[in-house]
């Protein structure tokens, strides 16, 4: 099973530069979107539904910003939008869906994420609103890692979580996506709530990004960030076999990562 997510940074934008193309070519079974920065009026065919694929989104309300979606070749047992947080809803930043057995994952029930953490780099404001988000979402993540069934939260954390996560980690350390108080969040899900960063655990110390500034030639020096994760319940995770950084082509800021789960 291959499960790919990509902050495409405008889905239209992404759709121009030949993100579907490139997406036709790659057998994936799942692909999480986030930051579609559309509304459901924008969307062409293509967007809603590539070929071989169904489509579930959660649109942003406020136009041009922010939004994730889910494509699936299975069709789901159900499809969840928002976590019930009506701050949150309005921004678009959660979709669930579950899945039955697909033989994949230990012969368990699985559920895939596509989560859009908000970023705090714009300001105090939106650090204050990051860091409330990261506690309501904690709730959320305790009732996935206890209901049972396997779990892979794909998306764009906004976190870089250790210091070979991000080529310039020293002058970044008051900077928002490497403070101490997030990269100890994610310590928790990882150290106390059992969860797996599985790009890590595939690749214990490469170093790679996903997530590259526009400012000062960051992706032709390739100073960039990993921010992008799939992070999943141990039994899933455990059957992580290859887990890539796709960057021969740009779709975005960001660059896909792709996981394949054996059988």
């Amino acid at each position: 099973m291959r499960i790919i997510t990509v902050n495409l940074n405008g889905i239209r934008s992404a759709a121009s530069k030949g993100f579907y193309e490139w997406l036709a070519q790659q057998d994936a079974d799942i692909v999480c979107l986030q930051e579609l920065k559309a509304q459901a009026a924008d969307m062409t065919a293509q967007m809603l539904a590539p070929d071989g694929y169904r489509g579930y989104f959660h649109y942003a309300e406020k136009k041009g910003y922010s939004g994730v979606g889910i494509y699936c070749r299975a069709r789901p047992q159900q499809v969840v939008a928002g976590m019930g947080i009506a701050e949150f809803d309005a921004e678009g930043r959660y979709l669930c869906a579950d899945f039955a057995d697909s033989g994949a994952n230990s012969g368990a029930d699985f559920s895939v994420v596509s989560l859009y953490l908000p970023s705090g780099s714009s300001g105090e404001e939106r650090q204050a609103v990051k860091f409330k988000f990261m506690a309501a979402f904690l709730p959320r993540l305790s009732e996935l890692r206890a209901s049972g069934r396997e779990v892979v939260i794909c998306g764009d954390w906004n976190i870089a979580h250790q210091e070979i996560d991000l080529k310039n980690w020293r002058g970044n350390k008051k900077n928002s996506g490497f403070l101490p108080e997030e990269r100890a969040w994610l310590t928790g899900l990882f150290d106390e709530a059992g969860f797996v960063d599985v790009f890590r655990r595939v690749h214990p110390e490469l170093e790679a990004y996903t997530w590259w500034s526009n400012r000062g030639q960051a992706w032709a020096k390739d100073v960039g960030w990993r921010i992008d994760y799939q992070i999943a319940t141990p039994g899933i995770a455990a059957r992580a076999e290859a887990a890539s950084i796709y960057k021969a082509q740009r779709f975005s800021d960001h660059a896909p990562l792709m996981i394949d789960y054996k059988d």
